[in-house]
């Protein structure tokens, strides 16, 4: 019986994953063997010098997949890790001794932010569903307002993203990431590439310093051109202008008065979507 002959666009060559289960993993197998194939050593791939290497493996990763998931517009949500659901702050407040009670008011005060973020990525994921290009949430993937952007779209049937980081107080995901959008980085620097690679908008809800880091970094790839220009929204006024006074940067010089344009303030997740409608326009409306 003659074989059949392979199809024209039959591989020339084996794969890797092909040839790394070729090799018997039993000859020369000695602790000091260099026998293994580069790309499948891992004492050999986690070597300082591979660095380079490492890195632009987690830049290929997250690309690579949301490529193959058609994933072409993202909506970013920062926020603290520390703002609890309401229903929990609710909770530590009933139960708080008098002397508690001040940081579990504040608590239960800041939830309303975690509410916030929840409604506001149901929104992104309802109004963007018929759309022709659907956009998808993305978050750190950690607790607290990551949490609530990712279960915002969870809980409405959307999808979302989550970018996270190795620390050395362990960031477990969040429950809401769609499992295969969720994603982990060593890299500060390229998970923050990843965030602002596809987005149209960040959204930034009160939080400590990586939150601000992850703004200030954007604001100021947008003040320089290296990015393209795209809403900042801030959620909670009153947090924000307390925490930084914007005025006086322009005031002192170091900014330009125009600078003040880079980010508008917001307060409920139907003026936060009603922003981006507006600045996008048709964009922005269901696909006919």
């Amino acid at each position: 019986m003659i074989d059949s002959p392979p199809p024209l666009n039959a591989r020339n060559f084996p794969s890797a994953e092909e040839e790394a289960k070729l090799i018997d993993p039993s000859r020369y197998a000695g602790p000091e063997s260099a026998y293994r194939l580069a790309f499948a050593d891992n004492d050999f791939l986690l070597r300082e010098e591979l660095r380079p290497v490492r890195m632009q493996l987690e830049l290929l990763k997250p690309e690579l997949i949301q490529r193959e998931l058609g994933i072409e517009s993202t909506i970013v949500i920062f926020g603290s890790a520390r703002i609890l659901p309401m229903e929990l702050a609710q909770a530590q407040l009933d139960a708080a001794a008098p002397e508690q009670r001040p940081r579990a008011e504040m608590a239960l005060a800041m939830s309303r932010f975690y509410e916030e973020a929840r409604r506001f990525s149901a929104l992104v994921a309802e109004h963007s569903r018929q759309l022709k290009t659907p956009i998808y949430v993305v978050t750190g993937g950690g607790p607290g307002i990551m949490e609530a952007g990712n279960r915002g779209s969870f809980e409405v049937g959307g999808k979302s993203i989550g970018l996270n980081i190795v620390l050395p107080h362990e960031q477990a995901p969040n429950p809401y990431i769609t499992p295969e959008l969720c994603f982990q980085f060593h890299y500060f620097a390229l998970r923050k590439m990843h965030f602002l690679m596809r987005s149209i908008a960040l959204v930034c809800f009160p939080g400590g310093f990586g939150t601000l880091d992850e703004l200030f970094e954007t604001m100021t790839l947008v003040q320089t051109g290296k990015s393209r220009q795209r809403p900042i929204l801030l959620f909670g006024r009153a947090f924000w202008e307390k925490l930084v006074n914007f005025q006086h940067l322009v005031d002192t010089g170091m900014i330009s008065p125009g600078d003040l344009n880079l980010f508008h303030f917001v307060e409920t997740a139907e003026e936060a979507w009603d922003a981006l409608a507006a600045h996008y326009g048709s964009e922005l409306r269901p696909a006919t």
